[in-house]
């Protein structure tokens, strides 16, 4: 049995979300991508764009390696939620660009330091100093949160859903399988309903 590597399993983690989450954009229009799908207005550009800022943040600024990237929408004064949606000037190559930006500043902090070293966060008041490790595994589960959402939000633009590229992790069937399988789960909602009170 071979010993493992902390930091590289968590950066496999991480780099597997990153792939996860930009392979939602593919085959989208510029409309597309950028559609809110749900009544917050959660969109697969803005996801993306909130990320890398998110990203850009924790294994920059918090470890006193700013990216030089300037991110308007956190600055003071921007509009709320500026970071969760794309403007109509950022076009989809440019977010995805700032992305694989913020991936190689991460990249170059987490191979640069060990673990146990602390940065600051100065909004988490319970934990201000974490280490890169905890500053790993928070963008590990932030990731994959917002890949979540981004399987979501894609199925309900055109019905691809999936987890990635040559794995989607899904059942099998065709169409006409999952339509009778949306149908079966319909009808027990609604008989649970029925027994349960709505």
């Amino acid at each position: 049995m071979s010993s493992s590597d902390p930091k590289a399993d968590l950066h496999r983690y991480l780099q597997s979300a990153r792939e996860a989450l930009l392979w939602k954009l593919e085959g989208l229009s510029e409309h597309d991508v950028r559609r809110p799908m749900t009544p917050t207005g959660t969109n697969l550009l803005g996801i993306v764009k909130h990320v890398a800022s998110v990203e850009l943040g924790y294994f920059g600024d918090c470890f006193d390696r700013p990216s030089g990237e300037p991110l308007p929408w956190f600055e003071d004064g921007a509009e709320p939620n500026a970071d969760m949606w794309a403007t109509a000037e950022e076009s989809r190559d440019d977010v995805v660009a700032l992305y694989h930006r913020a991936w190689t500043h991460a990249d170059a902090t987490i191979e640069a330091l060990p673990l146990e070293t602390t940065g600051h966060v100065e909004w988490w008041t319970e934990e201000p100093h974490p280490t890169l490790h905890r500053l790993l595994v928070h963008m590990v589960a932030e990731t994959h949160r917002h890949a979540g959402h981004a399987d979501i939000v894609r199925e309900l633009i055109d019905g691809a859903a999936g987890l990635r590229a040559g794995n989607d992790n899904l059942a099998p069937g065709d169409a006409a399988w999952w339509q009778d399988y949306r149908e079966r789960l319909e009808r027990v909602a609604e008989e649970a309903g029925d027994q349960r009170g709505r």
